[in-house]
């Protein structure tokens, strides 16, 4: 039987990430979730006790994904944001997801929280051994690498503009991550003497 709820559960947070991607907590419905994960409607509520619950588990399994998919590593911090430009090119709609959060349940939830405050501790550890300018606090220094890292992903016309993420051609996609990791680069780059 756990195998079985497992496996509900796994199909679920499937659905429940397609659905809160494409309309947001407002616009899902659990009526769809339900029909797509082919589970019982009830199961969501047992499961996970509401539909923002329910939001907040797809959002929290999405950025634990990311962890695992996009190692971090201060002492790289431009390869670190070619990998998440890369990593959300292969998945449009987690940028998405990321939007919704935003505008539906601002503010930091314990996930990212503590996911930030680990590498907001490693880049100020890279900082005092002078590999990164120290000239930024590292909260900042960590926020414009993220932001760099995503930022065409909220432009119009960019890569997210439609469900499969082709609205750049590979060329564009090539150019625009070198720009991610080189500016990443120039504001991490230790003052010269």
């Amino acid at each position: 039987m756990a195998r079985d709820s497992s496996a509900t559960k796994a199909r679920l947070l499937d659905a429940a990430f397609s659905e809160f991607a494409a309309y947001g907590i407002a616009g899902a419905r659990v009526d769809r979730i339900a029909e797509a994960a082919q589970a019982n409607k009830r199961l969501i509520y047992v499961y996970y006790g509401n539909k923002e619950q329910l939001f907040d588990a797809v959002l929290q399994q999405a950025l634990e994904t990311g962890s695992e998919s996009v190692p971090f590593d201060a002492d790289d911090l431009p390869g670190y944001a070619g990998a998440v430009f890369d990593h959300l090119v292969e998945r449009p709609s987690l940028m998405r997801l990321v939007l919704w959060k935003q505008l539906e349940r601002p503010g930091n939830t314990e996930t990212t929280a503590a996911s930030y405050q680990g590498k907001i501790a490693a880049v100020r550890r890279a900082q005092q051994a002078g590999r990164i300018d120290a000239g930024m606090d590292a909260a900042d220094v960590l926020t414009l690498v993220m932001a760099m890292s995503q930022a065409w992903f909220g432009a119009v016309g960019g890569p997210a503009a439609d469900e499969t993420g082709t609205a750049w051609a590979p060329g564009q996609l090539a150019r625009h991550r070198v720009a991610v990791v080189e500016s990443v680069r120039r504001i991490i780059a230790p003052p010269t003497e």
